[in-house]
């Protein structure tokens, strides 16, 4: 191609490629027809003076998912594609990857056991209704707090009644108690006992797991004594139906654990689908100890989360 011909591709490129110019307007600033114009951009793609490459998200998130379920032995993976990784947008977006996931599987006769937390709120808020029979929903662990913060608990459980089309049942207890034997009297009662039976016959579970943290929404509650916290820091990475584990997914402190009201982590790895959803910095390293402990066997997170998260070393 000739020098000046060349030129002209080139410069009508940049124009078109880089500056967002469109082509008649092109053509009025090299001195040539609009046809002409067209013509330079074939041979700028042709000769490979411009390489065009798109990328596509769903792509690379379809590609996260399975090496997220190799790594971790799951059922499924389902990742979503944020803009940003900061905890307020990632929630919206695994709000809405969640119920997308959750109409899919709930069927009849199924029981949905679900926990509390924004995480919860933000998939509930996403729901819609699918027209099934027979199908139940249970709180997972206590909700009643020591303090204003609001655990969106009832909210939770309304709406995932009302997109089930079932009356839920609550499960009116603080998650964790003071002393063994009040957890043990609270338990033996039959109503109470009945609540906490049929979250261990859930099929479905669905809870994220919190980090250690004071402003976590759980610290707010008014739980904790300043023995619990001491036994936490440096060795808790997170929690799941505020039952705290380490890295390798061991109970931390068995003591706080005896006194925790709600469903025990070795019955969530009984469930068809014990499904976490987490995402963002502050729980990488409790969704790491979740997933070695096998408490999940569904992750939903972000793809920020799920590359730290295969990046890490066994």
């Amino acid at each position: 191609m000739e020098q000046e011909k060349l030129s002209k591709v080139i410069e009508a490129a940049k124009l078109y490629y880089l500056l967002d110019y469109n082509q008649n307007e092109i053509s009025q600033i090299l001195g040539v027809s609009r046809p002409t114009v067209s013509r330079f951009l074939q041979l700028a793609k042709s000769e490979g003076i411009v390489e065009i490459s798109i990328k596509d998200p769903t792509e690379n998130v379809e590609n996260l998912s399975f090496q997220l379920e190799q790594k971790f032995n799951l059922k499924k993976a389902v990742v979503s594609s944020v803009p940003q990784f900061e905890d307020h947008i990632i929630k919206n977006y695994l709000g809405e990857k969640t119920a997308e996931y959750l109409h899919e599987i709930v069927k009849d006769n199924d029981i949905i056991g679900v926990t509390w937390g924004t995480t919860l709120y933000h998939v509930a808020i996403e729901l819609k209704q699918k027209f099934v029979r027979d199908v139940k929903v249970v709180q997972l662990k206590g909700g009643v707090s020591h303090s204003e913060t609001n655990t969106y608990a009832s909210e939770i459980l309304y709406l995932f009644g009302k997109a089930f089309n079932t009356t839920p049942l609550h499960l009116p207890l603080p998650a964790i108690v003071d002393q063994v034997v009040v957890k043990q009297a609270m338990e033996a009662d039959r109503h109470i006992g009945k609540i906490l039976e049929l979250g261990k016959q859930a099929n479905i579970a669905l809870f994220t797991n919190g980090y250690v943290n004071p402003d976590s929404l759980l610290f707010q509650l008014g739980y904790f004594t300043k023995s619990d916290l001491e036994t936490l820091n440096g060795k808790a990475v997170g929690d799941i139906c505020s039952r705290f584990f380490d890295k390798e997914g061991n109970i931390c402190n068995e003591s706080l654990n005896d006194r925790t009201l709600g469903i025990n982590l070795e019955d969530l790895k009984q469930k068809e689908y014990s499904i976490l959803v987490a995402g963002g910095p502050n729980k990488i390293e409790g969704i790491y100890g979740a997933l070695k402990g096998r408490f999940a066997n569904v992750l939903i997170t972000d793809q920020f989360t799920a590359q730290f998260l295969l990046d890490k070393k066994e």
